[in-house]
């Protein structure tokens, strides 16, 4: 095993899910870049050149937003921008997507709250005829109805994410800003269900929730969720005024979350070493990995995280390989590994090799693209160039994708071609997006630097 310095040192995408003519990852086998540092093939990759197109692709189509969410990346506001993308360049947009061909990418679209925008089931429906998987990262305000939810379901598109950020009312609802929203997104949820699409909860992670995760996971289980993203806060937008984890604490979530991925589906965003933590446990034959120490907060979560519960009936949501279900997606990047249940899935879904600019991209309201919602550098506008071309041509995505220009730590380790850091944090902390990620732990083995004591 290498060894594991600790030193220390985001608001939430949306989720996704799987295409049906779209990439479907290897999810046995690594590929030749990878198959050093993970020989056991914990972690799906792609089999297309992520230089010439995305995996998945996020769009920001409105910024509006009832809800004034302590993490908003986007720092949502009440009105809709004049500056936002118009439908006929929505339309456009998704038909240069489509127009790479198989493998198409995911998309999907976000906000603020896109049910903002009174167009929405226009777009969904247009990009899913021309064979564009579809997914919706909605906000829980009075805009989400069974009705909508219907009409967005008939339009094609298959996969919902809800947030649910604390473990209690309390906790949820003042992170969003208002009473009563923890309730509503219950609610919210199983009218997803009732809709026949697919849920995803996303969870934002700070030092003040993060021991409510064993407690929101049960709460996941109970809502039969396809998915749980758990979102690592990056400090930008709303976010600046929360305290993230640090280095230790995140590691310590991390190896939580291996441990208990046979329980649901999980996804780590803004935080690609969960990978490295895949393939240590891979490497421990589904144990920590040997020279893990877990800290308070890991301790913590072991001593509150109940037993795994017996297997329960699969939900009746439609199938990933069914011309209805393959149309997934909202703020992950792959394919559920099991369908929506209410139990252990039993069987871990490995996380996929994609990074900021490298199979993802992020495109705002007014069409500016960004390597990642959390990353505000610009690499053009698609008011001035096709996203295509924009993606496969732009120096700032270009340096992003060449782990040989990263910096500190991850320069010199040996998961880079896996992992290549959090460029957000890195951004967000140095002011360099090819800088070291603070908010990992890890120490190449060939650094020299021991190790620091978890205390």
């Amino acid at each position: 095993m290498t060894e594991r310095a600790k030193s220390a040192t985001s608001p939430s995408m949306s989720p996704t899910a799987p295409p049906p003519a779209s990439p479907e990852p290897t999810g046995q086998g690594s590929s030749p870049g990878t198959s050093g540092v993970d020989p056991h093939g914990a972690i799906r990759t792609l089999r297309h050149d992520v230089t010439d197109r995305p995996f998945i692709v996020i769009w920001e189509v409105t910024r509006a937003c009832a809800l004034a969410c302590a993490h908003c990346r986007a720092d949502a506001m009440v009105h809709r921008d004049p500056r936002e993308l118009t439908t006929a360049e929505g339309l456009a947009l998704l038909d240069d997507l489509a127009a790479l061909g198989a493998p198409r990418p995911i998309v999907v679209l976000t906000g603020g709250d896109p049910f903002e925008r009174p167009d929405l089931v226009q777009l969904v429906d247009h990009g899913t005829s021309i064979g564009l998987p579809v997914a919706l990262a909605p906000s829980v305000t009075p805009r989400l109805t069974p009705q909508i939810l219907s009409e967005l379901r008939q339009a094609g598109a298959s996969t919902v994410s809800l947030s649910i950020d604390g473990a209690s009312a309390a906790t949820h609802d003042a992170f969003r800003g208002f009473d009563g929203v923890y309730a509503e997104t219950l609610a919210a949820a199983a009218a997803v269900r009732d809709a026949g699409l697919r849920l995803q909860i996303n969870t934002t992670v700070t030092k003040g929730t993060a021991r409510e995760l064993p407690a929101i996971l049960e709460t996941v289980i109970d809502q039969r969720a396809a998915l749980w993203s758990v979102f690592f806060l990056v400090p930008t937008g709303r976010g600046e005024n929360l305290q993230p984890l640090d280095a230790l604490e995140v590691e310590d979530v991390l190896v939580w979350l291996g441990a208990v991925a046979d329980r649901v589906p999980v996804k780590a965003t803004e935080a690609p070493q969960f990978r490295r933590v895949v393939i240590e446990r891979a490497r421990a034959g589904g144990a920590d990995p040997a020279d893990y120490d877990p800290g308070p907060l890991g301790r913590d979560l072991r001593a509150a995280t109940p037993p795994p519960r017996q297997p329960q009936p699969k939900s009746s949501a439609p199938s990933a390989g069914s011309p209805e279900g393959a149309r997934r997606g909202v703020p992950e990047a792959h394919p559920p590994a099991a369908p929506a249940s209410a139990a252990p899935a039993g069987r871990i879904r490995p996380p996929l090799d994609v990074n900021a600019g490298r199979g993802f991209a992020f495109i705002d309201h007014t069409g500016e693209v960004y390597p990642s919602g959390f990353l505000p550098l610009s690499a053009g506008s698609i008011r001035e160039a096709p996203f295509t071309e924009i993606y496969r041509s732009s120096p700032l995505l270009k340096s992003l994708r060449d782990p040989a220009q990263l910096k500190g730590r991850c320069g010199r380790c040996d998961f880079a071609e896996v992992c290549g850091g959090s460029r957000s944090h890195a951004y967000a902390v140095t002011g360099d997006a090819l800088a070291e990620d603070p908010s990992c732990a890890y120490q190449p083995p060939a650094s020299g630097e021991a190790p620091l004591d978890q205390g």
